[in-house]
């Protein structure tokens, strides 16, 4: 990590610093002694989210710093087509964590589940957000977005303003634009076929840069954790193919997932509630889409880390992929050696009957070539 500019980031946040809060009556670090989380609490959290991003563990302090100041940016939410989840995610926590209370004290200029005015009133606070802070906001937006003739079929506001209005006119001017959840990033369960509303990513309406951060719903880190590296650098991430941060999306949920030894070794649920499901068996012949999705519930995981649906015994139906509703399904059914469009290529499947016999017969020829360079190894040594 040696290409990270300390002190471009350093002056980057001495400069955020010196920006008037936007809240003059509290602040994060108010608001998270008042929760009663303590400066350790806080600094443990911090180191957790500079090893999730990828980051070396000396820059603690400097995450930490920019959690803190992440009270001066102001930032709009837009929800267009969508079941208002991924704001789940973030806020309803039986016990609210430093991720969502770090969002609830951020200037959140407009969110339409969160804030307290509705009709002209609501429409006016977002159009004097865009305009006041123009160049400067962060734009959040949930949902797919309508287009074509069916446009119309979402509408927002007293003027029935579409919702592909609004995120084109909110993303002129943003600093940095973040389509929150799977619905926003590649159109979600809206675009699915036969996609009656036409429903597209944000991507696909605005010309401007978009992090896509899908899941149904992301983690509250994936979310939280976006926020903290533009803080942080003043750029966007390293994105994948897909348009999603490398740092999060970087790795399938096989790869970290705890039933991966059951996988190798060819042990599989072969139905719900049987003796192998009992006995935490690979969930693939279930329908388990792990070995096709990148993303990081595997080591995130959500209510509080407390668990993820893998865990729970059901497998992974690749909601962080693009067009999952329809290229993932049926979601309880294994994808066998079916053609299969991933980003692993066509026909990237193995079967998984095969999987044991495979791995069995590789450890066979394995020792057998070890045998035979024993041998060798031998008869040369005899000879000398």
């Amino acid at each position: 990590m040696s290409h990270i500019n300390l002190s471009a980031i350093h002056q980057r946040l001495d400069e955020l610093s010196k920006l008037k809060k936007l809240k003059d009556d509290d602040s994060i670090k108010q608001a998270l002694q008042k929760r009663g989380f303590s400066r350790r609490d806080f600094m443990k959290w911090a180191g957790t989210m500079t090893a999730f991003m990828a980051l070396p563990a000396s820059m603690t302090p400097v995450v930490a710093r920019a959690a803190e100041l992440s009270d001066r940016l102001p930032v709009i939410w837009l929800h267009l087509a969508e079941c208002t989840g991924c704001s789940e995610s973030l806020l309803r926590t039986d016990t609210p964590t430093i991720d969502s209370l770090i969002f609830d004290y951020i200037s959140l200029e407009y969110h339409e589940t969160l804030m307290a005015a509705a009709g002209w009133q609501a429409e006016h606070n977002l159009e004097h957000a865009i305009e006041k802070y123009k160049g400067q906001y962060i734009l959040l937006v949930e949902g797919g977005v309508p287009t074509g003739d069916t446009e119309g079929y979402l509408t927002i506001g007293p003027h029935g303003t579409t919702g592909k209005q609004s995120a084109v006119k909110a993303s002129e001017n943003a600093a940095a634009i973040f389509a929150i959840g799977t619905c926003s990033s590649y159109g979600g369960i809206q675009a699915a076929k036969p996609n009656p509303s036409n429903s597209v990513g944000l991507s696909k309406v605005t010309d401007k840069k978009v992090i896509n951060v899908p899941g149904c719903p992301p983690s509250e880190k994936n979310i939280v954790g976006n926020l903290l590296h533009y803080i942080l650098f003043g750029t966007l991430p390293a994105l994948d193919v897909f348009g999603r941060p490398k740092w999060a999306y970087g790795l399938r949920i096989h790869d970290l997932c705890e039933r991966r030894g059951r996988f190798d070794a060819g042990e599989f649920v072969q139905s719900f509630g049987d003796e192998g499901a009992r006995l935490g068996y690979c969930l693939y012949k279930v329908g388990c889409k792990g070995p096709y999705t990148f993303n990081n519930c595997s080591r995130e995981r959500f209510n509080s880390h407390t668990s993820w649906p893998v865990q729970a015994g059901h497998g992974c139906i690749g909601c962080s992929e693009p067009d999952f509703w329809d290229t993932m399904g049926p979601f309880e059914e294994p994808v066998g050696d079916r053609l299969y469009d991933t980003v692993l290529g066509l026909g990237a499947d193995n079967i998984s009957d095969k999987i044991g016999i495979g791995v069995l017969a590789l450890a066979g020829i394995g020792m057998a070539a070890h045998a035979l360079i024993g041998v060798a190894v031998s008869k040369k040594d005899e000879e000398a």
